[in-house]
């Protein structure tokens, strides 16, 4: 009796979702007269913004660059390393294409060109990330950083509305989508690529909750390696964010081996090992040399191992690499993808939204607590409520209770003078 009201209750739902679809769909049709209307004045405004802030700054930049290359060829730059100075002229250079694109992206606005103008916002996104980690690289998390995030958030938004779909359309989908999952659901399907390129669909959920289980599963292994291998006997914390059992770097490796690897799911086992062992060195060696560079801290070296490369990565840990990504796409994948669709299809984007702003959380803590070590071990006394906040309660005891496989010395960072 029981199954019988549960089948009434959701062919109901299914009614109610198919008759606002229907009602969506007569709304689908205004949407390419409603491309057709100017874009709302703010948006105007801010594309004027964008052309006269680009023109006016373009020359300056143009000006600080020139400056700067005299200054070196003088020998100005003498006192810094040559990765801070490099760094400091590829800030430039990034500060100049995105001054351009700005401009572009005004006049495309104001143009009514939307479609260009998203693809113009998605460009700058990824170019204000690069400047993002240069600045951190050459200044740590100072005023800027903090206007790049905001303005990189801002972005993210507007080209999401830049989109030509409207409001009907994506809500169109949305319902759909609701269908669609809630089908998959009791097919046992839900996460698959329906396309059939690849094994796992590669949406927002499935990628931030392998992020998030590869962190936990990466801490474990690491753990139990550096017990049973490098220091028998002894346990020594391996975690990488300020709370939970979390290690970042494999998290942020098995998004990055998935994605490249999604569609090699059915291939030879011997090219998922090079493709992971490629992809797992490049990204293990750039942690290393972005932490080392940022903040000055090392937390592995292998210099002196079998093809050690600056002791960043070696031919060992490329090789672990490489059958982690064979495991990985083979056998975990599948469990990977019935683990998280235990989660009830109703509760995952509310689920998954609130797990997201917490980690992202957790990792902005992570960035300033270690910026705030920095500072400590540079000698410099706080000039910021964050920074007294962290002396209070993350000072270099608990930084190195926390981190204990990580070392600090600001003398290895390459910030400017």
């Amino acid at each position: 009796m029981r199954n019988h009201r549960d089948a009434q209750h959701d062919a109901q739902a299914d009614e109610k979702l198919e008759s606002e679809i229907e009602a969506l769909t007569a709304k689908e049709n205004e949407a390419a007269s409603a491309l057709k209307r100017k874009i709302p004045l703010p948006l105007k405004v801010f594309a004027i913004l964008c052309i006269v802030a680009g023109v006016a700054i373009l020359p300056m930049i143009g000006f600080v660059i020139v400056v700067m290359v005299f200054a070196f060829r003088e020998g100005e730059f003498a006192g810094d390393s040559t990765a801070s100075t490099v760094l400091f002229f590829a800030l430039l250079a990034i500060l100049a294409v995105l001054t351009v694109m700005f401009v572009v992206f005004g006049i495309r606005l104001l143009r009514d060109k939307r479609r260009h103008a998203a693809q113009t916002a998605e460009a700058l996104t990824g170019f204000m990330v690069a400047g993002i980690l240069c600045d951190i690289m050459l200044f740590g998390l100072d005023g800027t950083v903090i206007f790049f995030a905001a303005f990189l958030v801002f972005l993210v938004v507007l080209t999401s509305y830049l989109d030509p779909s409207l409001s009907e359309e994506r809500e169109l989908q949305r319902k759909l989508r609701d269908m669609e999952v809630r089908e998959d659901a009791e097919d046992g399907t839900l996460g698959r690529d329906e396309t059939g390129k690849g094994y796992i669909a590669l949406n927002f959920f499935n990628i931030f909750w392998i992020f998030v289980v590869c962190c936990v599963l990466g801490l474990v292994i690491e753990s139990v390696y550096h017990v049973l291998v490098v220091d028998p006997g002894h346990y020594e914390d391996r975690a990488g964010m300020l709370y939970g059992p979390f290690s970042p770097i494999y998290g942020f490796g098995a998004v990055l081996m998935t994605m490249a690897l999604n569609r090699f799911h059915d291939k030879n086992v011997i090219l998922i090992f090079l493709v992971s062992a490629v992809i797992g060195g490049a990204f293990e060696y750039a942690v290393s040399w972005f932490m080392q560079y940022a903040f000055g801290i090392v937390a592995w070296d292998y210099t002196g191992t079998f093809l050690s490369i600056d002791g960043r990565t070696n031919g060992m840990f490329m090789a672990m690499w490489g059958i982690l990504g064979v495991v990985w796409i083979k056998l975990c994948l599948p469990w990977m993808l019935k683990l998280v669709n235990l989660i009830p299809w109703n509760w995952r984007y509310a689920l998954t939204t609130v797990a997201a702003v917490l980690m992202i959380a957790d990792g902005v803590m992570t960035l300033v607590a270690l910026d705030c070590w920095y500072g400590r071990e540079a000698g410099k006394a706080p000039d910021s409520a964050i920074a007294e906040f962290c002396n209070e309660h993350y000072d270099n005891d608990f930084m190195k209770e926390r981190f204990q496989s990580m070392s600090i010395d600001p003398d290895r960072a390459t910030r400017a003078n």
